[in-house]
């Protein structure tokens, strides 16, 4: 046993220097030592799984575009609530509360059929392979590629969770309403530094929002923040009779587009929800980070990127801890 748990760490430290052995680690070790994330890990027990994961998506975002910011957003609501594990996924049973119903979810999370749709193809090439968590993580990375922004290896290897958590997710994701001291706080409160929280905002540079979510930029009438022909325009979609179903783009300038114009909105008080635009009027610091970032989008790609990958692995499930779901959104 101890000969081959020295064996399992070498050959762990091995998968992480190079891409070709994490298939083995996989097979040799799964009962004895848990597996950290790691690149390729299906490359010989599913090689196909990253291409049908991206031609899904691909399919989405071309019919809708503003589902990539849809999918984007699914893998980080899963990663705030005890981690990437797949919770959010989970349907409410007779005797099961999951996720979906918790203020931050409901009637806004979107995007479940095209994880359903990936889950069964996959299930049908390589049953009882790729977890739900990685599904989500790796269509979160292909979202932002197909909108124009940085690609990353996804790290593999998570597993589902058993169980969820809806006062999880009441609480610990941030809202659109949030201070900076509050969104410092949740972001560190998972484990993500202040850069994180200020690059990973950056995602808002596409998708969109209900007018009861920004509400209250709709009441500034003074300030160094405000843009009045921009309140106006906003005062003027949501002054409509069904207004609390009415969207508003979160960059209106590139709405689909990932890229760096969220921080270039933000400095002209272009920022539609009252978190975002806290950035630049509540914080020096944060301030300063949207400055570079509106100046310089390589350096967002590069930090976003990076965020991401450590988002990702928060709280991951491996080894022996959670299960493959065959249905994302059931447990076995």
């Amino acid at each position: 046993m101890a000969k081959h748990l020295v064996f399992c760490l070498v050959m762990l430290k091995l998968s992480i220097a190079f891409a070709n052995v994490p298939n083995t680690l996989n097979e040799t070790c799964l009962d004895d030592i848990d597996i950290v994330l790691q690149i390729n890990l299906y490359k010989n027990s599913c090689p196909e799984a990253e291409p049908i994961i991206f031609s899904w998506v691909q399919n989405a975002v071309s019919e809708d575009s503003r589902m990539a910011a849809s999918l984007l957003r699914l893998h980080f609501h899963d990663c705030f609530v005890n981690g990437c594990d797949a919770s959010v996924l989970l349907d409410d049973t007779e005797d099961f509360i999951g996720e979906k119903t918790a203020p931050p979810n409901l009637n806004s999370l979107r995007g479940f059929e095209v994880i359903d749709a990936i889950k069964a193809e996959l299930e049908s090439v390589c049953p009882g392979i790729v977890s739900c968590a990685d599904i989500l993580a790796t269509v979160a990375r292909d979202s932002v590629v197909l909108a124009g922004g940085p690609s990353w290896e996804v790290e593999m290897g998570r597993k589902d969770s058993l169980d969820a958590s809806k006062a999880a997710a009441t609480n610990n994701i941030p809202g659109p309403n949030s201070t900076v001291p509050t969104l410092v706080a949740k972001f560190r409160n998972v484990g993500l530094s202040f850069n994180d929280m200020v690059a990973l905002s950056g995602a808002h540079t596409m998708g969109m929002a209900r007018c009861s979510t920004f509400s209250s930029r709709l009441q500034g009438s003074n300030g160094p923040d405000i843009n009045l022909d921009f309140l106006e325009t906003l005062q003027h979609l949501c002054s409509e009779s069904d207004s609390n179903t009415r969207l508003a783009h979160l960059d209106l300038a590139t709405p689909a587009t990932f890229d760096n114009q969220y921080y270039v909105n933000l400095l002209s008080g272009e920022g539609l929800l009252p978190s975002d635009q806290a950035l630049v009027t509540q914080d020096y610091q944060t301030r300063q980070l949207v400055l570079s970032y509106a100046e310089d989008p390589l350096a967002f790609f590069e930090d976003f990127k990076n965020s991401m990958l450590k988002m990702g692995s928060l709280g991951a499930l491996t080894g022996n801890e959670g299960e493959i779901r065959r249905n994302c959104r059931i447990v076995n």
